[in-house]
């Protein structure tokens, strides 16, 4: 292993594997990137359509609360397989909690599709690891080693797999949230224009939505499923309390909780708005004066390990060049 690792033609077919990879990642990535914002716009929609049937059945009595649901919902099942292994292992029970959901949603995933298959990983995916691990260290490779050791080898990379559905899920939760993070204050100032412009809290999350996605899609399917929770949700404090779920950000809570305030309260909805805008810009302006503060012990290092030996090299090279340069130089 060590010899074909360190073959020149295995370094350059290494090599020549991560730039082709790389160019194909470059010019793919836009177009996964639209793919993406066509598979929010159709989750924003299924969202819509699920909750505008829920409301028609509350209000015609609940009798078809069920069959609306699950017309809805048909289409972001996921395979039979998956299904009947959950159900059939009782995986719900096993794995699921009450953080479930809220840490789904806050990835952007919703629905029991969603649900069904991120339960189904957690039980796969340590099993496929172990049986790969098992059959490398067994069969392909044993190494010389005892017979036991190899299987503990393969049991202790079963239990890193056991993580890493919840690893992939948090990794994707922070990548939500720090789109969202980012466009959350623009989004505010937005909505600060559009209430004090006159227009209701409904048209002011969808014309928001609308100008936020080229910044933050995330955001934007956000806001829309708050448009549509408003307009069919029977308590507004509701959709206001679900989308600072949602998202899991303080600061999104902090406004949510502000408007839900002022509906209750009858106080001024652009007053709060424009209170909490200030105090985004302010915390956005502390965040980035604690980044410029951070820089100085941070590049010490680098300093230290790259800049001073070329400082020092060039400050004593010529001196060094004059004194081996000299005839008599006792050097």
């Amino acid at each position: 292993m060590v010899e074909l690792l360190t073959q020149r033609e295995f370094l350059i077919a290494v090599l020549a594997a991560i730039c082709a990879a790389s160019i194909v990642f470059t010019f793919g990535s836009s177009l996964i990137g639209r793919s993406k914002v066509k598979d929010r716009i159709r989750r924003v929609a299924l969202e819509r359509d699920r909750l505008r049937a829920e409301e028609m059945a509350r209000l015609r009595g609940g009798a078809a609360a069920g069959e609306g649901r699950g017309s809805i919902r048909r289409n972001g099942e996921t395979k039979d397989y998956m299904k009947n292994i959950v159900d059939r292992f009782s995986l719900r029970q096993a794995f699921q909690d009450d953080a479930t959901l809220d840490k789904l949603a806050m990835a952007g995933y919703r629905g029991q599709g969603h649900l069904t298959t991120f339960l189904f990983m957690r039980f796969v995916t340590p099993l496929a690891i172990f049986f790969l691990a098992a059959l490398y260290l067994l069969v392909l490779n044993t190494g010389g080693r005892p017979l036991y050791l190899n299987l503990v080898y393969a049991i202790g990379a079963g239990l890193v797999g056991a993580y890493l559905p919840n690893l992939l899920l948090r990794n994707a939760t922070q990548k939500r949230q720090a789109s969202i993070r980012r466009a959350w204050p623009d989004c505010l100032d937005l909505m600060l224009l559009c209430v004090e412009a006159g227009m209701s809290m409904e048209h002011a999350f969808k014309r928001v939505a609308r100008e936020i996605g080229q910044q933050s899609p995330e955001l934007a399917e956000e806001l829309a499923l708050t448009n549509a929770e408003l307009s069919f949700l029977e308590d507004r404090s509701r959709a206001y309390d679900n989308l600072g779920r949602r998202t899991g950000l303080d600061g999104v809570r902090a406004v949510m909780t502000a408007l839900i305030q002022a509906d209750r309260y009858g106080t001024s909805v652009g007053q709060a708005l424009r209170v909490m805008a200030e105090e985004g810009r302010e915390a956005r302006m502390m965040d980035a004066e604690k980044k410029a503060a951070a820089l100085p012990p941070k590049l010490t290092v680098p300093l230290i390990l790259f800049f001073l030996p070329v400082l020092f090299i060039v400050i004593m090279a010529p001196a060094f060049i004059k004194i081996f340069g000299m005839p008599n130089s006792p050097l």
